[in-house]
Parts: structure tokens; C-alpha cells; sequence
């Protein structure tokens, strides 16, 4: 008899402890991540001493407090953009003429694209954006801590602490862009290029300055292996076109522009989407080997 009595008991906590984590667990989403202290304010000083030194000296301190605050103690489907205001007003610096990159369905893409700010400046690559990139975080209602098991998604409410955080970083982002501005689309992407609601569509563009904008370009730009959904002249795309013309842009598109085909080439060198025209023969060099295997991670 006792040699049932205790594999049942085993069974018995195990049953008990999964049935707690489901309890425990509130939301859907991921809960916050790990050391989030930690990170943002290490991000903030490597945003200023070495990716931007040119935004000039921040409290980094004071900056995580007021990122924070938006959000601790706080029922975390009852989060506003209006709760970072200050968090956004202590991490503001200007954003370069003709260096806005925009996009939607493709966020690693672009972020290898921006360089940093180097090639363009995302709002990823601004330091309010910088800062959460990536990042998961949401409080508990009446508690000064944060919640690491789950935290509420889109679907299961709106103000959220991460989408809300997005609204402002966005609209912010969206107002003091200037010059040329960019668009990198995912011509691949279910649903279409130019998704409706999205970012792109229902906060950023209405926070465009008109009289500070030269010229929207526009990349439609295709997965290497990916289907061809969109492209520029149809589909959400020609809506995206249409819409911005009537506000009075200047407008041109293109489709799988060459300097981002390059980039996303380097993880499919033998595909025949890689195959470029050269206007001259490559140097003839002798064998060369390396004992640098692998690639770049994917960056769709």
C-alpha cells in the first residue's frame, strides 16, 4: 500500500503547484522583465556617454523614477499616455532633419537599418525610445511592486502600460520629425503593408507637422522568402499613398528599395532575390577561408 501511497502524493504537488501557476498567473502577456531597474538606467547611460552623447547630460535616476511612476500602484488596464509625460519630457532631445525612419511589421529590420541613429533614427533609436525597446513591464493595483508573472496584452485592455507608454512615445516622435521623412513597410505582412489601426496610421501620421515635412519616402519592401502581398500603387499601400497626398505630401514609393534588399541579403547570400546586377566584373582574388561561420540572426 505505501508503495502507491507516495507516487500519487508526488503527483498529487505536482497538480497542485501547476494549478497555482495558472492562478497566479493574471494576465496573458509576459510578465515584466527581469531587472528592469537595471537595465533602463543602464540604457540611459549608454544612450548618453556612447550611442548620443550629443542629447547632453540626463538624470538617469530621475528618469527611471518617472518611467516608473506612470505606472506603479496603479490598476495596470488603466494606464494613460499621459502617465510618461514627464518620463518623455526628461528624455526629449531633438530628432535630426531627414533622419525619421517610420515602419510597421518590421522592427528588427529596421533597427539594423537605423544603426543606432547612425543611418536613421528611429523612434527606437531616440532615448525615450531606447530606453523600452523590447522591454515588458506593468505594475499591480495598490502595490508598490512590479508584476513578473504576467501582464495584460492588447487584446484584453487598451491602456495597457506598454501600449499607452507607445501612444506618447509615438505621437512625440511624430511631431518633431523633419525634412524627408522615411517609411519602411513589410510588403509580406497578413493583412497588408499599411495596417489599420495601427501605430503608423492612427498616431503617428495625424501628429505630422505638415510645414516642417519636405517629403514622405516610402519602402515597400518584400520577406526574402516571403510572399509579394503589397507593393507600392495597390492594395493598403495605394491607401497609404492616397491618404497622405490629400494632407498635401509630397510622396514617392518604391518596392524592395536596393539598400535594404543589401541588408536583408546578408542572411540569404544564394537566394535569387540576392542576385544583383553588377556594372562590372568582381576583382578576381585568390581563395579566401575564415573561421567566422554563421550569420547575422534574423532580422524579420
Amino acid at each position: 500500500m505505501m508503495s502507491l501511497f507516495f507516487p500519487l502524493l508526488f503527483v498529487s504537488v505536482l497538480c497542485m503547484n501547476s494549478f497555482s501557476a495558472v492562478q497566479g498567473k493574471k494576465w496573458k502577456g509576459e510578465g515584466t522583465t527581469q531587472n528592469l531597474e537595471s537595465i533602463v538606467i543602464g540604457r540611459c547611460y549608454e544612450y548618453i556617454r556612447l550611442v548620443n552623447p550629443a542629447v547632453g547630460e540626463k538624470n538617469c535616476s530621475q528618469i527611471w523614477e518617472a518611467f516608473k511612476n506612470a505606472f506603479i500602484n496603479k490598476d495596470p488596464c488603466s494606464i494613460l499616455p499621459d502617465d510618461y509625460e514627464l518620463f518623455i519630457n526628461l528624455t526629449f532631445h531633438t530628432i535630426p532633419p531627414n533622419k525619421s525612419l517610420f515602419w510597421e511589421n518590421n522592427q528588427l529590420l529596421v533597427t539594423s537599418l537605423a544603426a543606432r541613429g547612425r543611418r536613421y533614427m528611429s523612434v527606437g533609436d531616440t532615448l525615450f525610445g531606447f530606453l523600452a525597446d523590447f522591454l515588458i513591464w506593468c505594475g499591480q493595483a495598490d502595490s508598490p511592486g512590479l508584476d513578473y508573472e504576467s501582464c495584460p496584452t492588447m487584446a484584453e485592455c487598451e491602456n495597457n502600460a506598454v501600449d499607452s507608454f507607445w501612444r506618447i512615445a509615438s505621437v512625440t516622435y511624430a511631431k518633431h520629425s523633419s525634412g524627408v521623412i522615411h517609411v519602411l513597410l513589410n510588403g509580406s505582412a497578413e493583412g497588408g503593408a499599411y495596417p489599420q489601426p495601427g501605430f503608423f496610421a492612427d498616431y503617428e501620421i495625424p501628429n505630422f507637422q505638415k510645414d516642417k515635412i519636405s517629403q514622405i519616402v516610402i519602402w515597400v519592401v518584400d520577406d526574402i522568402e516571403g510572399p509579394d502581398r503589397d507593393s507600392c500603387g495597390t492594395n493598403s499601400v495605394k491607401t497609404l499613398e492616397t491618404r497622405l497626398k490629400t494632407l498635401g505630401f509630397d510622396v514617392t514609393c518604391t518596392d524592395n528599395y536596393k539598400s535594404v534588399m543589401f541588408l536583408l541579403c546578408l542572411d540569404y547570400p544564394d537566394h535569387s532575390k540576392c542576385a544583383f546586377a553588377s556594372s562590372a566584373p568582381a576583382a578576381q582574388r585568390g581563395p579566401i577561408s575564415s573561421d567566422r561561420g554563421g550569420s547575422w540572426n534574423k532580422l524579420i
